[in-house]
């Protein structure tokens, strides 16, 4: 070993590697990895298990209860920081491995960091088979962790104990990369976790990262701002990236200035706070009343920081004016070219900043910022309709929001999946940036409560509130355990309507039979009886049931100190959901049925998509 060198295993030098990426916030030089989440395994226990032990006080190391919920939460984690940090996870081989793909999947679509270090087969192939381990019968290089390659970013398998120097240090340029951000995949052979190699005493140079802000191009921008010089009814689509580039103060001063009201995506909504006379709320499918009027209007839209996908455009029916220009800001190309868009390639922050000075002047035609304020009155009143409180039996998800939303007004609220986005878009009433946690992206099922103990632990100081369905809930629980052993406190106000209320409401819509969502149309021979606060206390939370709205806002309130995790259940109507707001989705229906139901919904449908813009 040469005196500029360091003799370590591949997996000390991974770990070694990670506590000296350094980032800055606030002024503050701190690590950019906030921790690394682990399931150990015959693949990773004796390698990375042992590396990171030696670091466990530098590094944090977390134990989880189930792979693809830790990498949720470490998801979720970098979500909440804005991707300014991010976490790391690790398993063993075969299924330990494969449970962190649809996590992977979900990164990659959300466009969020999170390095992955699934353990592989011996690179040396002498044991094989081992335990876990699939053979491809025509490829002798092939894993299961092949499985990751079309959900990462960057993937790698590391079959030398010097390779991982080139691969963490692409994986690093990958996650502070605003247009690539995404998850990467360092696939780790457990023999080779434990070989040693002579590393360069500059790979463990403290690395301070600063996430670039492209500058737009002269021409790009020229063609955006002489586009937006000749709208007369211009509407702004904020989504996440308005979030991850920290520029929702910069929306706000563009807005005001020019007067153009905004409407935000999931992934972007609390942009602005909700009160703002600007924010039109949601758009699209799940879309407010004052944003869709807008939406079909417009002639012009600014799409800064959104993939705009089909729930954001009403699957490319909501824009309706012939005339309509859209303008891609957006860090990735991919996204910005999107829909025959004009281009803006750039930061969101510098981008909006550019434009508002070359705007100087310029305002939307202010019978139309007049039109919008109009239409967001109009439409509070719909939205206090809905989350009013009832004596109702079964309440619907509106009222409990409404309940939610009243008892804990300034939490950050976490979901992901089943008819609650759709409710919690229109009418939960975000306030400061990253105070609405929603995974949409993917819409992934059991990153609720996941999800919530990675926002937890990236803002300790926040009162995170889970609202989660009992499908989303049987799915992936065991985070609660996770939660209270971290003393990650969360609030789950958990919602059942005895089923898949949401996906049953859809196949009622497209002409379907009530057949095998609620469980009461399911094959059985004995509906279930599930005591949920039961099943929640026996993990260690707090748990009741509440058998009215004015219950739950009491038991909100109640659980607001408490010193762990508390999970609220109350029984709500499975039919219910919001007529106010909303537009078409394209799903489509059978041409042909025996049922007269479905007939009907399939003339519906076929006229309908009359109205989807080509090209």
């Amino acid at each position: 070993m040469s005196p500029n060198t360091i003799r370590l295993t591949m997996a000390q030098a991974v770990a070694k590697f990670l506590t000296m990426q350094k980032t800055v916030i606030d002024g503050e030089t701190v690590p950019i990895f906030g921790g690394v989440f682990a399931i150990f395994g015959h693949g990773n226990v004796a390698g990375i298990g042992e590396a990171l032990h030696g670091i466990k006080d530098t590094l944090p190391t977390y134990r989880a209860q189930n792979e693809q919920a830790m990498a949720h939460s470490a998801i979720a984690y970098a979500k909440a920081s804005f991707r300014r940090r991010f976490m790391a996870c690790t398993t063993s081989i075969g299924p330990g491995a494969l449970n962190m793909v649809t996590a992977a999947a979900l990164a990659h679509v959300n466009r969020l960091p999170v390095l992955l270090l699934p353990g592989d087969v011996f690179a040396n192939r002498l044991p094989d088979p081992v335990l876990q381990q699939a053979e491809d019968f025509g490829d002798g290089t092939v894993t299961v962790n092949d499985c990751f390659k079309p959900v990462s970013r960057y993937f790698d398998r590391i079959t030398r104990p010097e390779q991982i120097i080139p691969a963490l240090r692409r994986a690093m340029a990958v996650f502070t990369d605003p247009a690539e951000c995404g998850p990467v995949t360092l696939s780790l052979c457990q023999d080779v976790q434990a070989e040693a190699y002579d590393y360069p005493e500059s790979f463990f140079a403290e690395k301070v990262w600063h996430i670039r802000r492209p500058m737009p191009d002269a021409d790009e921008f020229a063609e955006a701002a002489a586009a937006l010089l000749q709208a007369r009814n211009p509407v702004i689509i904020a989504g996440g990236g308005v979030l991850y580039s920290e520029a929702s103060q910069a929306l706000r001063n563009f807005a005001e200035r020019h007067g153009v009201p905004v409407m935000e995506t999931q992934a972007g909504k609390s942009s602005l706070p909700h009160d703002h006379p600007l924010n039109m709320g949601s758009v699209g499918v799940t879309g407010s009343s004052a944003s869709n009027a807008l939406a079909e209007e417009a002639d012009v839209v600014l799409a800064v920081g959104s993939r705009l996908q089909d729930f954001t455009t009403g699957s490319w029916a909501l824009f309706k004016n012939d005339n309509l220009k859209i303008i891609g800001l957006n860090t990735q190309p991919f996204d910005a070219h999107k829909h025959h868009a004009l281009p803006l390639v750039a930061d969101a922050r510098v981008g909006l900043d550019a434009l508002n000075q070359a705007l100087t002047g310029w305002q939307a035609e202010p019978a139309w910022t007049d039109k919008a304020k109009a239409g967001k009155d109009e439409w509070l009143i719909a939205a206090d309709q809905a989350t009013a409180s009832t004596n109702a039996e079964l309440p619907s998800d509106a009222q409990v929001i409404g309940a939610v939303q009243r008892a804990r007004e300034s939490a950050t609220l976490v979901c992901a999946s089943g008819g609650l986005p759709g409710e919690l878009h229109k009418l939960w009433k975000a306030g400061g940036p990253g105070s609405y946690h929603m995974e949409y992206g993917f819409s992934t099922m059991g990153y609720e409560i996941a999800g919530g103990l990675g926002v937890k632990l990236a803002r300790p100081n926040d009162d995170v509130v889970v609202m989660v369905g009992d499908g989303s809930y049987m799915m992936m629980n065991s985070e609660i355990v996770s939660s209270i052993m971290l003393g990650a406190k969360l609030t789950i106000v958990l919602l059942d309507n005895a089923g898949f209320g949401c996906i049953n409401r859809l196949q009622m819509a497209t002409g379907g039979a009530n057949f095998n969502n609620l469980l009461k149309d399911t094959h059985h021979v004995t509906l279930p009886g599930i005591d949920f606060a039961a099943h929640a206390a026996a993990m260690g939370a707090i748990a009741r049931k509440v058998s009215s709205i004015a219950e739950l806002e009491t038991a909100l309130q109640e659980t607001e100190s408490a010193d762990r995790t508390a999970v609220i259940v109350i029984d709500t109507d499975p039919l219910i959901t919001t007529d106010a707001g909303g537009h078409w989705w394209d799903v489509a229906v059978p041409e042909v049925s025996d049922r007269p139901q479905v007939n009907a919904a399939r003339e519906a449908y076929v006229k309908a998509l009359q109205a989807q813009r080509a090209g």
